[in-house]
């Protein structure tokens, strides 16, 4: 075991998450005395979202640790969600001893099985001189091609035994770059020029791939319009000229989608095509062409065949698109890229109700006016993601972090764990549902008893908001109101309870000033504070079945 903690120092983790037991206290000594600090969380799902945070946030590998049996099946949702978003993640269970594994020891599950649909790779460890090792290609593993999640589980009596082993001739294993074949970049531009109307399209892959640079110089080099998906947002700063919005049938805006089914080709990068963003296949792709490129070679193809696929880093993709580049003279797009301010400046969305309840625009509005572009922002699921999709600004990568494909109510909280820790000095915000601030509102101790300051803005409608608007097309209402007595749950007295504060908001014009309030008092105490806006309990966020049959419900 100090031969794992050695490769875990060695390969840039400084923080671990984790919750001790019998069958993982081998780790555990070794950790003592070690630079790496640990944090004790109150569930081992909230100790997988921990990690996923940190590492989405430095881009590195984030850890979690837990003992044998419920441990680790409580680590699977995160595994999941992991895998789901691509996000480079080590789960470490302790496991009973070998010779037990067969008898129905106590707290002895087949957890690499349960966890193989939800891992980049899951192995449990059988010789102790295979662990520094194992644990080296875990991290190549989850750092190689499309990052994700591993899982390694440690029989406790391989965990007991002694090897030969010297850090100081170790070194991480080295990952390779996913280039792409230099024909199929030629291509991609000859299509790119002799479009009329293309649009980029950055997913997810160009956040992980560090590609952001190389976007805006792609974009400005082409004069070619960017969008983002969901995962993407903050790739492209959404002041600049040429941002296009994001497309999609929930998390979008209506110039965005007016823009996108006016193109003519797409350039997709890192994007996996989700259900969410693209609604029907048949008017998402309509005539237009589509160039996909993905690390993940089985992602071309997918969802639909693409007219050109192309397999590499993203940022190798960028590089080599801006090499081919320097031998060809584009043409400006100047009326393409007016066209799409024109829809911008006609298609708005209303953001600055007055009215009472509180309509949620309204709060994005604030949050959008009160933190600058360096905070961090996390969010979830739930009609708060949607409407944070489609109002609310971010500008930097890496600085809006969102569970985009799996969607596990309480990732907020601990997520925001995460960042925080992997960005100390940094301004973090969490956008939460009542309904998920309550799945892992426990990890508040954590962030309590470790000094970790946050704001948290909760837009509560009392209510499952987005199974409410989804349950009208079934014309019912029904198990979706968690209203009850005057006020349902205190979440402000929740905050107490653990050591924390807030403040709950009523009035539009008191969004501001409890939001200026709450930065300071988490700054202050070092510690999570919740600002609480009861917002109209039966609004609904714009979507639709389709990107030209999206429903809007307020007024323009």
């Amino acid at each position: 075991m100090q031969a794992v903690v050695d490769v875990l120092e060695s390969e840039g983790v400084d923080t671990v998450f984790g919750c001790p037991g019998a069958a993982i206290l081998p780790l555990y000594n070794a950790l003592q005395g070690r630079a790496i600090q640990h944090l004790i969380v109150r569930h081992e799902e909230g100790a997988t979202h921990m990690a996923d945070g940190w590492a989405r946030t430095n881009g590195n590998v984030g850890v979690a640790i837990g003992t044998s049996g419920p441990a680790g099946t409580n680590m699977i949702t995160g595994l999941y969600t992991a895998h789901a978003d691509s996000i480079p993640m080590i789960c470490i269970t302790g496991q009973a001893a070998s010779n037990k594994l067969h008898t129905e020891a106590f707290q002895a599950v087949d957890i690499v099985e349960i966890a193989k649909p939800v891992t980049k790779w899951a192995v449990q460890v059988k010789e102790a001189a295979q662990l520094p090792w194992i644990f080296r290609e875990a991290f190549r593993i989850a750092r190689s091609g499309r990052p994700g999640p591993v899982l390694i589980d440690l029989p406790i009596d391989v965990q007991k035994q002694d090897i030969e082993w010297d850090s100081s001739i170790d070194s991480p294993l080295p990952v390779t770059a996913v280039k792409p074949a230099s024909a199929r970049v030629e291509r991609a531009l000859d299509m790119l020029l002799a479009a009329e109307r293309p649009l980029i399209l950055a997913g997810g892959g160009v956040v992980l791939g560090e590609a952001s640079e190389q976007l805006r110089a792609v974009a400005e080099r082409l004069d070619v319009p960017v969008q983002v998906t969901l995962m993407g947002k903050g790739s492209f700063p959404e002041n600049h000229e040429l941002f296009a919005g994001m497309a999609g049938i929930q998390t979008s805006q209506r110039w965005a989608n007016a823009a996108f089914l006016e193109s003519d080709l797409v350039l997709a990068l890192g994007a996996r095509f989700g259900d969410r963003h693209t609604g029907e296949l048949s008017v998402y792709r309509g005539d237009r062409k589509f160039i996909h490129v993905d690390i993940e070679p089985t992602q071309l193809g997918k969802v639909f065949g693409p007219d050109l696929g192309i397999v590499s880093d993203t940022r190798e993709f960028l590089d080599a698109l801006l090499a081919a580049l320097e031998k060809r003279s584009p043409e400006p797009r100047r009326e393409w890229v007016g066209r799409i301010a024109e829809l911008k400046e006609a298609l708005p969305r209303r953001e600055d109700f007055d009215t009472l309840p509180i309509k949620a625009p309204r709060v994005f509005k604030e949050i959008n006016e009160t933190f600058g572009e360096d905070t961090y922002f996390v969010t979830a699921i739930g009609l708060y993601q949607i409407w944070s999709g489609q109002f609310q600004k971010a500008h930097k990568p890496r600085h809006y972090q969102v569970c985009g494909q799996a969607g596990p109510l309480g990732w907020e909280i601990p997520a925001a764990i995460g960042v925080k820790k992997a960005k100390p000095d940094a301004e973090v915000v969490g956008v939460v549902g009542d309904y998920s601030f309550q799945f892992l509102v426990e990890e508040l101790a954590v962030a309590a008893q470790y000094d970790v300051g946050f704001v948290l803005i909760m837009l509560n409608n009392e209510y499952l908001g987005l199974i409410r608007q989804a349950e009208t097309g079934y014309d019912m209402n029904f198990e979706v109101d968690i209203h009850y007595d005057s006020n349902g749950t205190d979440n402000v007295k929740i905050m107490e309870a653990y050591g924390c504060s807030g403040t709950r908001v009523l009035e539009p014009g008191e969004i501001r000033s409890s939001l200026e309030w709450a930065r300071k008092e988490a700054e202050r105490t070092s510690r999570p504070v919740l600002v609480e806006i009861m917002i109209e309990r039966e609004g609904n966020a714009a979507m639709g079945a389709a990107l030209d049959a999206v429903k809007e419900f307020e007024p323009a």
